[in-house]
């Protein structure tokens, strides 16, 4: 008898969250105060990379476009373009021809992955530098890779301008996913390799302590949002319920973008947030 009460109470329950999730799925006044709240906290971390961005310009200003300095602008940028998709996403929605709102909503994603896939090459120059090996060929081949991601996906656009093709928006979601999971894998093998030969030299100093306690965040932290990106998008690609290109999936855009790139970027620029100290050009280090 009391096996089946709980039984009921927890189908009720079910039952009562099914409900909650379409409700607000399904409720303009939900979907405006979810894409609002995107808008509002993608607007936040504009700003806080922004006002990284002018700091460190008036401490270094002898210097030009630094990693550093290149870095955070793009964090800008990214976050500051979805902050007004969000504001206008049921603008976006109307918009003809339909190829136009995929740009919109997945252009930003290609320039976050642009933003942090500096950090990867700014710690495998750390790292082959560290071991006497020339890194020459590590700023032409992080143009080239960028160069081919942005290729591709322009060209998957145009194809749909031109026809649009179901199988190809499946496509152009997959591919995305695939860039996710490279991302995941260079900050894996760069930043666990920058982190291993870090812990390996004394740790003599807090300033080496928190160094090394910065690459192993941002590396944890990094992974895995590029992780999660490639698994939902998987999800995007095979799953209508799990489409984030609509309106009447609120809940489920929330989730996503707080924890693919808002929650990182919070925490990246967090840890990111100390300033290059004044030095000669032959000390300064861009990214610290």
């Amino acid at each position: 008898m009391a096996s089946s009460s709980s039984s009921s109470v927890m189908a009720y329950g079910l039952t009562n969250a099914s409900d909650w999730w379409d409700e607000v799925n399904h409720s303009t006044l939900w979907q405006n105060r979810i894409f609002h709240t995107l808008a509002g906290l993608y607007g936040f971390v504009a700003v806080v990379a922004l006002i990284q961005l002018v700091r460190i310009e008036i401490r270094v200003p002898e210097y030009g476009w630094t990693t550093q300095k290149v870095f955070h602008f793009l964090n800008f940028i990214v976050n500051a373009v979805r902050s007004l998709v969000f504001v206008f996403r049921r603008n976006v929605q109307r918009i003809q021809p339909e190829i136009v709102q995929h740009i919109l909503l997945d252009m930003p994603s290609l320039a976050f992955f642009t933003t942090y896939a500096l950090l990867v090459l700014f710690w495998a120059e750390i790292y082959y530098q560290a071991r006497a090996v020339s890194t020459d060929g590590l700023r032409p081949s992080f143009y080239t890779i960028n160069a081919v991601v942005y290729a591709i996906q322009i060209a998957m656009w145009l194809v749909l301008w031109w026809r649009p093709i179901p199988l190809l928006i499946t496509l152009s979601k997959i591919f995305f996913a695939g860039v996710s999971l490279f991302a995941a894998l260079g900050f894996l093998l760069y930043g666990g390799r920058l982190f291993l030969m870090l812990q390996r030299f004394p740790v003599e100093s807090k300033g080496r302590r928190k160094k090394l306690q910065e690459v192993g965040y941002v590396t944890t932290i990094c992974f895995s949002c590029f992780l999660i990106r490639c698994v939902m998008m998987c999800f995007n690609a095979f799953d209508n319920a799990a489409d984030l290109d609509v309106l009447d999936h609120p809940v489920l855009n929330f989730v996503y973008y707080l924890l693919v790139e808002i929650l990182p970027s919070c925490l990246v620029l967090f840890i990111l947030r100390k300033l290059p100290p004044k030095r000669g050009p032959t000390q300064y280090h861009p990214i610290h």
